[in-house]
């Protein structure tokens, strides 16, 4: 009898599944397994740990109901599944490739070792596919999203099982850990039905309204998918074609917010191929003379950033909603990360930690990428002196201040002329509010002015070195 273990990391669904259908191909036996890293898990935020842990029980029940079971470990995987072939002798292990630098260091020490089998599914297209007519990759956003659109169309979804081979005469019980209990997440429900439901309301009932929305935090505007694509609990393929048949069809008030959507699923296509071809962007910056930019050893100042404590109302409300929910909106991260990185002129790497230990959605290509973007040390990166006016972007982005009252409840008694510059509220103002500047709520950290030409002068520096 031919065995097989799907070894799921980031793929916790039953849909679309290429390493589950390799499987079932193979083997007349399959075994569900997924094994807690402990390298992984040290660098997780609790926040996303506790989300991955609630997808794995929604995962376990959906293979109960299918006749299975998930059989879960702890430990390192490669001494993890070495011990488990020593009680079930399995023929193949079925996995879906990553590109992070650590999997695939984990993924050849196993391959060396025990028969391991690598499929696509991270992405619509797979890594790799979009290069130029050289072979070489792109670095460019727009030129990649172009040759992305000329590729052929990608496979069609692949179906959930309805039923998988039992499991009974396995000792998959007293091999496996119990299930950790988490408390749900209010706003992200987890798990693969979640992730579905979620896609289809937004299809439904968001997208119409996605190319205006997306860019202003206080509204329901995105889909808040981002966290069940980490965990890979819905298949980017499977979005694709959903959002492709909106834009196929006739209906012309969703092919604005449909394009601009499948616009933010290729910029994750890409951020995961150049993370593919340059790991070495997980530990400096792309471009090479960004790497010398004189930033400040300033730890006040990074610490009232992570504390939403900067004086700038839209970046502390963003940040606070970060530390309470573990998810941003996505304006708002760039809008922080550009503070941090010129504002402060601190580092983006220490940006980019933070956001890895905050975020519920935190993935090494993405983040990377758009604290990157955002620092102009990138790839396809804003100008180095495009330095974003955080209150002319907070009128812009929150013109009825419902987000900072939101997430800022000292300044919510501030009348909106005030609220995105609460310091030009006089005392008289601050006191029949309740607000005292510089007590109840922090005097800007730096002045914008001094902030943007002091970031210029020092990425000259850079620039020119």
């Amino acid at each position: 009898m031919s065995i097989a273990i799907w070894w799921l990391r980031r793929d916790l669904r039953l849909h679309d599944n290429q390493a589950l259908h390799l499987a079932l191909e193979q083997a007349e036996v399959v075994i569900p397994l997924f094994i807690l890293d402990v390298h992984l898990l040290r660098q997780a935020a609790p926040q996303r740990q506790a989300f991955l842990l609630n997808c794995l029980h929604s995962l376990s029940v959906d293979l109960n109901s299918r006749g299975s079971r998930l059989l879960l470990l702890t430990g390192h995987p490669l001494e993890q599944l070495s011990r488990l072939r020593a009680r079930i002798p399995f023929d193949l292990i079925a996995s879906e490739a990553d590109v992070s630098p650590y999997a695939r260091r984990r993924d050849a020490a196993i391959a060396r070792q025990l028969p391991l089998r690598l499929v696509e599914g991270l992405t619509i297209q797979p890594v790799g596919a979009v290069v130029k007519a050289d072979g070489s990759p792109y670095t460019i956003f727009t030129p990649f999203s172009r040759a992305w659109r000329n590729l052929p169309a990608p496979g069609q979804p692949l179906p959930a099982p309805s039923n998988l081979p039992a499991l009974d005469h396995f000792p998959l019980q007293e091999l496996s850990i119990p299930m950790p209990e988490q408390p749900p997440h209010p706003d992200f429900p987890a798990g693969e039905s979640a992730a579905l439901q979620r896609l289809q309301d937004f299809l439904n009932h968001g997208i119409d309204k996605y190319y205006f929305q997306r860019n202003l935090p206080a509204v329901e505007g995105t889909s808040r998918l981002s966290p069940y694509f980490r965990f890979g609990c819905l298949s980017s393929r499977h979005a694709y074609a959903q959002c492709a048949a909106i834009l196929l069809s006739a209906k012309e008030s969703s092919a604005p917010g449909a394009a601009a959507w499948l616009n933010e699923l290729l910029w994750r296509e890409f951020y995961l191929n150049i993370l593919s071809y340059f790991p070495r962007v997980l530990t400096g910056a792309f471009r090479a003379p960004f790497s010398r930019i004189p930033w400040r050893d300033a730890p006040a100042d990074l610490s009232a950033w992570q504390a939403g404590q900067t004086g700038y109302p839209l970046i502390d409300a963003a940040m606070r909603q970060l530390a309470h929910t573990g998810w941003m909106h996505n304006r708002t991260r760039m809008l922080t990360a550009s503070f941090l990185t010129k504002h402060l002129l601190v580092n983006w790497q220490a940006g980019e930690e933070w956001f890895m230990r905050s975020l519920l959605d935190g993935e090494p290509a993405a983040n990377n990428g758009g604290w990157q973007w955002c620092a102009g040390s990138g790839t396809d990166t804003v100008p180095y002196f495009r330095i974003f006016n955080p209150i002319l972007q907070s009128r812009k982005f929150d013109p009825r201040g419902e987000y900072i009252r939101a997430w800022l409840p000292e300044l919510r008694a501030l009348p909106l002329q005030y609220l995105h510059e609460p310091w030009l509220a006089s005392p008289d103002v601050q006191s029949s509010c309740g607000v005292h500047i510089g007590r109840t709520y922090p005097a800007p950290i730096v002045e914008h002015a001094f902030a943007r030409q002091r970031a210029l002068a020092a990425y000259k520096i850079a620039a020119r070195a």
